[in-house]
């Protein structure tokens, strides 16, 4: 075979080879910027709190003078919303149900502190530390070492221990009940999107949040005195190995919230009060926190980040929590929080009935589509907060940092308006998230 012949078989043969994979080409895809393509939200999701939440995509309805939205926002799923009045200022596919790492762990809290005194002591067992998920974050608990309920609560909070969860956990009789309590209180809260396989928020299949849900546990979590100083605590001195005939050593721990201390990188955002970070394989970078500003509380939920930007999803919280403040007062809500189905709705009246005795009381039961008022007559529901902030550090004052008013707003009601203004194994919580 001549030269050119041999070109001419080989031109021939590129052509067809490229024929055959045109209908292959052409089936796949296209991504012009080379990413893989991201998972999309459901077509439809819950409509607790509002038929525009049951949306995908961003639900926001600007004002005169409001501001628009960031820019810089990455995350699967985010909400902003007052925590007082419950209005939900902005939303992005707030009800699709993701894997929420850590910030389960307001969940756990919310369930259990209530069960033990902070000063009630436990002897930790062998078997309270087993199950400890591969690469879990740990406050650095021993076997037969005695800790307080509140040594274990900081640990929870500040270093978000699996060790300490699990300990917890086995003073409850054990993972099983403890789900199940979660569960209820999950359903209790109306966080409906949310569904527990374990106490820690360590990677399971199945175990998913929502932006929502775990906005209305912060808010049911804050209203918590012993909650709240735990998730505004930036340091604190944990107890060490006791050895026989000495002075039991202390060491220090640090919040792993960035924006409460400021760290590697990200400022202390002013003003914020907890409550909690996670990062797990599964779940990406997820953080709920609540910020006070001029009297005003935002809560604001970020969920997976797909940024490349160096921890991402605290300065998308704090892009979100500077744009609600600036927004609030300038913009129509999108939904609202619901309070718990227990909350009375109205004096004489019992929960799910709205205050005309007909209408469901929004959650569950409510109709696909219904948008529901709420507020209580010459009060605000939820949490009011009292900050003092110096240097961008939360200061702890006399242990009340917030100013709560635990009646709930009614449903059914006008509100009064505000002024305007995986590699191989699921890696867990690291030490430094």
């Amino acid at each position: 075979m001549t030269a050119k012949a041999s070109t001419t078989a080989k031109a021939a043969l590129a052509a067809t080879a490229a024929a055959a994979l045109l209908p292959l080409l052409a089936a796949a895809p296209a991504h012009a910027d080379g990413k893989p393509p991201q998972p999309q939200p459901p077509a439809r999701m819950s409509s607790v709190g509002g038929a525009l939440l049951a949306q995908p995509g961003t639900q926001v309805r600007l004002g005169p003078g409001a501001p628009v939205l960031p820019k810089e926002l990455s995350a699967r799923s985010w909400i902003v919303a007052d925590a007082e009045s419950g209005q939900v200022l902005a939303a992005h596919n707030a009800h699709w149900p993701l894997a929420p790492a850590s910030t389960l762990k307001m969940l756990f809290a919310d369930t259990l502190l209530p069960k033990f005194p902070k000063t009630q002591n436990h002897t930790v067992l062998p078997q309270d530390l087993t199950g400890l998920g591969s690469g879990s974050s740990l406050v650095g608990i021993k076997e037969k070492q005695t800790y307080s309920v509140h040594d274990l609560w900081m640990g929870v909070f500040l270093r978000s221990g699996n060790d300490a969860v699990h300990v917890l956990t086995a003073m409850n009789n054990g993972k099983e009940r403890t789900v199940q309590e979660m569960q209820q209180r999950a359903v209790e809260l109306q966080a409906l999107d949310t569904t527990v396989k374990t106490p820690d928020g360590y990677d399971e299949p199945g175990q998913v949040s929502s932006a929502y849900d775990l906005t209305l546990i912060a808010r049911s979590g804050m209203q918590k005195p012993d909650f709240r100083e735990y998730a505004a605590t930036a340091r604190a001195k944990f107890p060490g190995e006791q050895k026989p005939g000495k002075k039991r050593e202390t060491f220090e721990i640090q919040n792993t919230n960035r924006l409460l201390t400021g760290d590697l990188g990200v400022p202390a955002y002013q003003g914020i009060a907890g409550v909690k970070n996670g990062n797990t394989t599964h779940a990406g970078a997820t953080f709920t926190g609540v910020a006070e500003r001029n009297g005003r509380v935002l809560l604001v939920t970020v969920m997976n980040p797909s940024s490349k930007e160096q921890h991402a999803v605290y300065k998308e919280t704090a892009r979100l929590l500077d744009w609600g403040f600036a927004a609030a007062g300038k913009v129509t809500p999108v939904g609202e929080l619901v309070p718990p189905k227990s909350a009375r709705t109205s004096p004489g009246t019992s929960s799910g009935t709205s205050s005309n005795g007909t209408d469901p009381a929004p959650g569950k039961n409510a109709p696909a589509g219904t948008e529901h008022a709420a507020a209580v007559e010459g009060k605000s529901g939820g949490v009011g907060i009292a900050l003092a902030v110096a240097g961008g550090v939360l200061v702890l004052l006399a242990g009340a940092v917030f100013l709560v008013n635990r009646r709930w707003p009614l449903a059914g009601s006008a509100r009064r308006p505000r002024p305007a203004e995986e590699p191989a194994a699921p890696v867990d919580e690291s030490v430094n998230p």
